[in-house]
């Protein structure tokens, strides 16, 4: 058993089901304390976040991510217990394996065999590591960075363990994610009697035209690094249940995933042009939750394909699809931000699962950027 299959395990078997952490950070830290870390753990709330840092120069490399997971779902529907480490046929399966237990591990073994390489390293070696990515992200990265930035800390180059592979270890990087802003949209109508409409006001009716209006208009073109914007309905509902009332009021939830090509003002007088360009009398009101952000090719970039290609073989695709991260959180204080981990087929999904041949190569590859940019 290879040393990061070994520290996968037994993070996969602390129960850490969000904004629980189950113990990983408490194993996480006794490996760096050995190797020479300053470890200062933050608790908020109920998150439990780590910093842990070697050295005191820079370039500042600090590796991103989190213990927690997703609820498992369905017991009965997995095959295993998902916090019992279980391997066959080359698979480890567990809550976590991908998202991303075994991203913490390689990180961990790769530091480990660098330091052992290089005791007096260039620059500092970092790790922020949280237990709320996966629920409300109130307590965690976002509260960390706000601390180190209170204290002057610097950070150069950022690396989240986020399952970014597709098909194989390695062939995706992202190094951007795009903007999230979500909005909660009330038309308000009339309530009565569905055989005489003349003396209410459906607010389905009235809202149809405007929503059409705003599924079918484009909104920016995308860049060479972002997609164009995407504008998606996630939930309709009005009525009372009753297949004889006009409702008084449609609740609809939107979201925009945006580029830079579009501001956040800009998206909220667009939809609310269309509202009031269609006489709507409504009530709406905006989330967001996290703003695009970019490393473009540069060193950081660079270090990681390298690293790709001298472990795989093969040359990574650069994309911001996907989700939000808390490398948003991370992107407004540090300059250079990549998320890099392994395939995420089965993500969020019952019986995840992570190959046992791809752990060892991910640990290289991380060791690799750190070769590249505190060995040099």
């Amino acid at each position: 058993m290879t040393d990061t299959l070994a520290l996968t395990r037994s993070l996969i078997a602390c129960r850490s089901v969000t904004p629980e952490d189950g113990g990983c950070q408490r194993l996480i830290a006794e490996h760096l304390q050995a190797l020479g870390f300053e470890i200062t753990p933050h608790r908020h709330g109920s998150t439990d976040n780590l910093w842990a840092r070697r050295g005191t120069g820079r370039p500042v490399v600090c590796f991103a991510g989190h213990t927690d997971v997703v609820p498992t779902g369905p017991l009965d529907q997995w095959h295993t217990d998902p916090f019992t480490p279980t391997e066959k046929e080359g698979v480890l399966y567990g809550r976590g394996a991908a998202d991303m237990k075994s991203s913490l591990a390689a990180f961990v073994t790769a530091i480990e065999g660098f330091v052992k390489a290089h005791p007096d390293h260039a620059g500092s070696i970092a790790l922020l590591i949280t237990s709320d990515e996966e629920g409300v992200a109130t307590d965690g990265t976002t509260r960390v960075v706000e601390w180190l930035r209170e204290r002057g800390e610097a950070m150069d180059y950022c690396i989240v363990g986020e399952p970014t592979s597709t098909e194989r270890l390695g062939d995706v990087i992202k190094n951007g994610r795009r903007g999230s802003l979500s909005g909660e949209l009330t038309v308000h109508g009339i309530q009565g009697h569905i055989a005489y409409p003349q003396l209410a006001r459906n607010p389905v009716h009235d809202a149809a035209p405007a929503l059409t209006e705003l599924v079918r208009i484009v909104w920016d073109e995308g860049n060479e690094y972002f997609p164009p914007t995407s504008f998606q309905i996630s939930n309709i509902h009005a009525g009372t249940g009753a297949n004889n009332v006009i409702p008084g009021d449609l609740k609809i939830l939107f979201n925009f995933r945006f580029s830079p090509e579009c501001t956040v003002d800009g998206l909220k007088s667009g939809v609310a042009a269309v509202l009031d360009r269609h006489h709507l009398k409504y009530t709406l009101d905006w989330s967001l939750s996290g703003m695009p952000f970019l490393t473009p090719r540069g060193r950081l970039v660079s270090a990681v394909s390298e690293s790709i290609v001298a472990v795989t073989g093969q040359a990574p695709e650069l994309s911001t699809t996907g989700g939000t991260s808390d490398g948003r959180f991370i992107a407004t204080w540090c300059p250079e931000v990549i998320e890099l981990g392994p395939v995420n087929a089965s993500i969020h999904k019952l019986n995840e699962h992570v190959r046992i041949a791809d752990l060892e190569p991910l640990s290289r590859i991380y060791r690799g950027v750190l070769d590249r940019l505190l060995a040099a």
